[in-house]
C-alpha cells in the first residue's frame, strides 16, 4: 500500500513539474512577443492553413494568445477550427456564420474562450490576484463592451501583488499591470500536452 502511495505521488510530482514547465514556456513566449513590433490592425485576412498567420508586423489581442502557443508548436488556427467544425453549435453565433471560417475564427474572443472552457480548464474568475498565475489566459469586458484577452507572464507589478499580462489593446504587444483594470470574464488554463 505504502508503495503505491509512493508511486502516485512521484505520479503528482511530474505532473506538476511538467505544469510548471509548460506555464514558464507559454509565459516566456507571450514576452519575447514584446519584443516584436507590431501595430494593432483588426483587419480581416485570408490566411494559410494550418499554421496561418496575418503579417508579423500586424495583430490583436487574439494574435498575441495564438503567437504564444505557436511558439511551442501548438496551432490555435487548426485546434479551435477542428473543434468549431466537430461541435459548431456549441460555439457563440455572433456574426452569423453558417460554418466555419479558417481565416478568423480563432482570432476571436469569445471563440477563443469557449475553445479554453471545452478543452482546457475553466478556472474560478475571482479578485485574488494569486489565483491568476503565469501561462493563464484571461479574457475581459471593457467599458466599450469589446472582449479582449491576454496571457499572464511570471512578472511581476511593481508592487509586486500581481502578475503582468501580455496583450494588445491598441499599442502592439506590451506586457503591462492590467489584470484587474478590466472586468474580468474569463479565467483559463490550456495546457494540451497534459490534457
Amino acid at each position: 500500500m505504502k508503495a503505491k502511495f509512493l508511486v502516485f505521488l512521484l505520479f503528482i510530482g511530474q505532473v506538476l513539474v511538467a505544469q510548471e514547465s509548460f506555464s514558464e514556456k507559454l509565459s516566456a513566449a507571450a514576452i519575447s512577443l514584446t519584443n516584436q513590433e507590431v501595430t494593432y490592425d483588426p483587419t480581416y485576412f485570408s490566411i494559410d492553413y494550418p499554421n496561418g498567420d496575418i503579417p508579423k508586423d500586424k495583430g490583436v489581442c487574439t494574435d498575441v494568445i495564438i503567437r504564444a502557443y505557436r511558439k511551442l508548436g501548438i496551432d490555435l488556427q487548426k485546434e479551435v477550427h477542428e473543434d468549431m467544425k466537430a461541435h459548431f453549435s456549441a460555439y457563440p453565433n455572433l456574426w452569423g456564420l453558417s460554418s466555419t471560417d479558417k481565416n478568423i475564427d480563432h482570432r476571436r474572443v469569445p471563440n477563443l474562450m469557449k475553445f479554453f472552457s471545452r478543452n482546457g480548464q475553466e478556472l474560478t474568475i475571482t479578485l485574488k490576484a494569486n489565483d491568476y498565475q503565469p501561462g493563464d489566459i484571461v479574457s475581459w469586458n471593457l467599458n466599450s463592451g469589446l472582449m479582449h484577452i491576454g496571457i499572464v507572464v511570471n512578472k511581476k507589478s511593481s508592487d509586486e501583488g500581481r502578475y503582468l499580462i501580455v496583450h494588445n489593446i491598441g499599442t502592439g504587444q506590451v506586457m503591462e499591470d492590467v489584470l484587474f483594470s478590466y472586468k474580468v470574464i474569463g479565467h483559463y488554463r490550456y495546457q494540451p500536452n497534459l490534457n
